[in-house]
C-alpha cells in the first residue's frame, strides 16, 4: 500500500475526523516548508542570544510562555472591532481598536518567534503559517486603517473582515499548535499523580558515578540522578519544556556557584537542587525529589 493511500486509510478509519483538521496534520509532514525554516531559526539564533532578554520573551520569569495570553490582545481588540463595523455610527471605535490590536502585535510577534525557533521541526512547520496567517492580518489591518483614515470605509470594514478572517485562520492553527502538538505545555512527567506517598528504594548508591548524570526508572518515570560526593540530586528525566533527556545534558555551575544542568534538546537550564528554571526555553521548574541513603540504598520521595 502507498503511503497516500495508507494515509487516506488511516484518516477514513478515525471516526469524526474533520477535512480541516486532516489540512492542519499535512502541515506537521510538509518538508517544502523546512529551507525557509532553517533560514529563519538560524536569523533568530544570530539576533537573540541566550541570556535575560530572551528568557522574559519566553516568559520563564512569570512561570509559564508569555506569548499565549498576549495574543489574546489583538484577537480580542480585532473582533470587537469586527463586531462594531457590522453596526453604524462605530468607525471611530472600529479604528481606536484596530490600533490596539496593531500595538499589542508587537510583543506578541516577539515573544511568538521566540518560542516557536526552539520547537521541534513538526511544531515548527504549523508554527511558521500560523505566523504568516497572522502577519497577512497585522497587512490586512493596516490597510484598512489606512483607507478608514482616507474616508474608504467601506474599503477599509471589507480589508477589517479579511483581516478578522485570517486572525481566525491563525488562531485555529494557533490552538493546534498548544492543544494537538502540546507547544508551550509542560512535559515533565506528573509525579504527584504517578509516585505514590512515602520513601522509595531507586538504585544501590555505589552503581552512581561521581559527578556524571545517570538515568534511573522508578515505575512510570525516568530519573536524573546526579551524585556529587556526599550529595545526591535527583530530577524527573524528561525536560518540561519538550521531554528531552536531562541525563544527557550537560553539567555545569551558574552565577551563584550552582551545580545545573542544560538540557541537550534546547538548552534550557534547571537548578538540580530545586529543578527551578536558570534559561529557558522551559518556563515550568522541573519536578525534584528529596533523597536520603538507608543501608547503601538511594531512596527518594516526591517534593510537596
Amino acid at each position: 500500500m502507498s503511503e497516500r493511500a495508507s494515509k487516506m486509510f488511516r484518516r477514513g478509519s478515525r471516526p469524526g475526523a474533520t477535512r480541516l483538521a486532516d489540512a492542519v496534520e499535512d502541515l506537521e509532514h510538509a518538508d517544502g516548508l523546512d529551507g525557509a525554516i532553517r533560514t529563519i531559526s538560524s536569523a533568530i539564533s544570530r539576533v537573540l542570544r541566550p541570556g535575560p532578554v530572551k528568557d522574559l520573551l519566553h516568559g520563564v520569569p512569570v512561570g509559564h510562555p508569555a506569548h499565549p495570553p498576549l495574543t489574546d490582545v489583538s484577537v480580542g481588540c480585532w473582533t470587537s472591532a469586527a463586531i462594531l463595523d457590522l453596526l453604524p455610527g462605530t468607525e471611530r471605535a472600529s479604528r481606536t481598536l484596530i490600533i490596539a490590536g496593531l500595538v499589542g502585535a508587537v510583543p506578541t510577534v516577539l515573544t511568538g518567534w521566540t518560542d516557536w525557533s526552539a520547537l521541534h521541526r513538526e511544531q515548527q512547520r504549523v508554527g511558521l503559517v500560523h505566523a504568516s496567517a497572522n502577519g497577512t492580518a497585522a497587512v490586512l489591518y493596516t490597510a484598512s486603517l489606512a483607507a478608514r483614515r482616507r474616508g474608504l470605509t467601506g474599503a477599509g470594514r471589507l480589508l477589517g473582515f479579511a483581516g478578522f478572517a485570517a486572525v481566525l485562520t491563525g488562531a485555529y492553527l494557533g490552538g493546534h499548535l498548544a492543544f494537538r502538538q502540546a507547544a508551550g505545555a509542560n512535559h515533565a512527567d506528573k509525579v504527584a499523580h504517578l509516585v505514590s506517598l512515602g520513601w522509595h528504594d531507586l538504585c544501590s548508591v555505589e552503581d552512581l558515578p561521581d559527578g556524571w548524570p545517570v538515568q534511573r526508572r522508578l515505575g512510570y518515570i525516568t530519573m536524573f540522578v546526579l551524585r556529587q560526593g556526599e550529595e545526591i540530586h535527583v530530577l524527573a528525566d524528561r525536560c518540561a519544556h519538550l521531554g528531552g533527556p536531562l541525563h544527557q545534558g550537560r553539567i555545569i555551575t551558574d552565577r551563584d556557584e550552582e551545580t545545573c544542568v542544560v538540557c541537550p534538546w534546547h538548552g534550557s537550564t534547571f537548578r538540580v537542587a530545586d529543578g527551578s528554571v536558570v534559561h529557558g526555553p522551559a518556563t515550568a521548574r522541573q519536578p525534584s525529589f528529596e533523597t536520603r541513603v538507608e543501608n547503601g540504598t538511594l531512596q527518594v520521595r516526591p517534593v510537596s
